[in-house]
């Protein structure tokens, strides 16, 4: 299926975990797929080579999003790499570490949002011209299941930036209409990925699953396909300002 064909795409956080399957996805859709990484260069550069394998394009792009005008560097290096803009994935983002409230300085508030928000703030702004032009750009965010359950303890800060992240998808929606944007977002539930491994303990994972009507806990493909989904213009053309939870029965609203 070439639903993607001459579409020009970039993904931040390209190179693994939910990221690595949503330029999969792309890629094998026929998209020219910009993969954006930071400190991946090597997962990133070996995804670039299995997407070149099965016949797609890709490039690997590396910036530092936390950094001052970066987004827009990361931006312009999408366009003359792929010839274009059309659809943007803000999938960059991440947790930190978890912290109870006691522990919370203004130094960790500005690492969580630097990563979370304004990363994704700074990489829609940056885009917007391209994605204007066509007429039918499309934005998708990734937000989180605990943007609405607030999480678990330690990781309020992440959540709240989550939260922006959902409200910020439907201010958007509205805003950018009159572009031929269309603008959403996906909320991942608890995705087995390096994300838990890092920040989740397998006794947690395990008592979460089982709370999960689907009785499994989420895969990264799981996540790409209503990304891409989101993406289509035949299949969601008039979807916008939506914010998609995909959590196996997690979270049902």
């Amino acid at each position: 299926m070439q639903d993607f064909k001459g579409r020009h795409v970039l993904v931040t956080g390209g190179g693994t975990g939910i990221g690595a399957a949503i330029s999969r996805g792309f890629a094998a859709g026929g998209a020219k797929v910009a993969i954006h990484y930071h400190a991946g260069k090597a997962a990133a550069d070996k995804l670039v080579g299995e997407i070149a394998e099965q016949g797609g394009y890709a490039v690997a792009l590396s910036a530092d999003l936390t950094t001052p005008n970066a987004a827009a560097d990361l931006v312009a290096r999408t366009v003359v790499a792929l010839g274009g803009l059309d659809i943007l994935i803000n999938n960059a983002g991440g947790m930190v570490g978890r912290r109870q409230l006691a522990e919370i300085d203004d130094a960790f508030i500005d690492e969580v949002f630097d990563l979370n928000v304004r990363s994704t703030v700074h990489c829609c702004r940056a885009a917007l011209p391209h994605l204007s032009a066509g007429g039918k750009g499309v934005i998708v965010n990734v937000s989180s299941v605990s943007a609405r359950t607030g999480g678990s303890p330690g990781s309020s800060i992440y959540s709240g930036a989550k939260g922006f992240i959902s409200t910020f998808t439907r201010s958007l929606a509205r805003e950018l209409a009159p572009n031929g944007i269309r603008v959403n977002a996906v909320s991942p539930g608890t995705i087995h990925t390096d994300f838990h491994v890092r920040h989740s303990t397998p006794e947690k994972l395990e008592a979460t699953r089982k709370t999960i009507p689907q009785m499994r806990l989420g895969t990264a493909e799981d996540c790409a396909g209503t990304v891409l989904y989101l993406s289509n213009e035949n299949l969601s053309g008039y979807v916008t300002g939506q914010v998609i939870e995909v959590n196996g029965g997690q979270l049902m609203v």
